[in-house]
């Protein structure tokens, strides 16, 4: 795991899983109406829980989910639901029109802070990713090789937090009305996404074929 090849083919393989890039929209879908500060302690509290997420997963694997008794197809599952339900507040613009009645009561704070959920679980620490991690870690061959891999995971998220950094950029070269048609047609392929980690689930417990 420690030759470049391998170390390579790792950050590949994880990059594409987690993907920085289709993340950035997301990003700003879902902290629309929040000023500068509050998007970036969002994008630095997404970024710690979910580095801290995979590092449990990577040293501990399948015994974290073994050992509450929940199964990876389970998981997919709850995660599948819970994302469908966020993507049907972004479809009907639910989560904006929650952030303007905080601002019109004076709230210095937007209770509805997606930084934990969904973006470190399950956007960013999502099954793929998981299963990704867990793979990597068995074919780890010592102490160094988890190293390796911890360090691939800290870059690759490091990325992401790039990306979520960079949002206030893209959101003004889109305006409002692209804002707007990102928010929803983002909130589709959320709800696709969704979907398909309930029938992966679901086909894992063989049903649905």
């Amino acid at each position: 795991m420690t030759e470049l090849p391998a170390l390579i083919a790792a950050f590949t393989t994880l990059f594409i899983i987690i993907d920085p890039p289709g993340l950035a929209p997301v990003f700003i879908a879902l902290t629309q109406g929040m000023d500068a500060a509050q998007r970036r302690a969002i994008a630095i509290r997404a970024f710690m829980v979910a580095a801290g997420l995979m590092m449990v997963f990577l040293l501990l694997g399948e015994a974290v989910l073994g050992f509450v008794g929940i199964s990876m197809d389970a998981f997919r599952i709850a995660g599948g639901i819970l994302l469908f339900l966020t993507a049907l507040d972004m479809l009907f613009q639910r989560r904006q029109a929650r952030r303007e009645d905080q601002a019109s009561e004076g709230q210095a704070e937007h209770e509805d802070d997606p930084s934990v959920f969904p973006l470190a679980l399950p956007l960013i620490v999502g099954p793929g990713a998981i299963t990704t991690v867990i793979l990597l870690a068995g074919e780890a061959q010592g102490a160094a090789d988890i190293a390796a891999i911890a360090g691939i995971i800290v870059a690759v998220l490091f990325i992401v937090l790039l990306a979520f950094l960079a949002a206030p950029a893209i959101e003004r070269a889109l305006g409002k009305t692209g804002l707007n048609i990102v928010t929803r047609v983002l909130g589709m392929l959320l709800a696709a996404l969704a979907v398909q980690f309930v029938l992966d689930g679901l086909r894992g417990f063989g049903i649905g074929g």
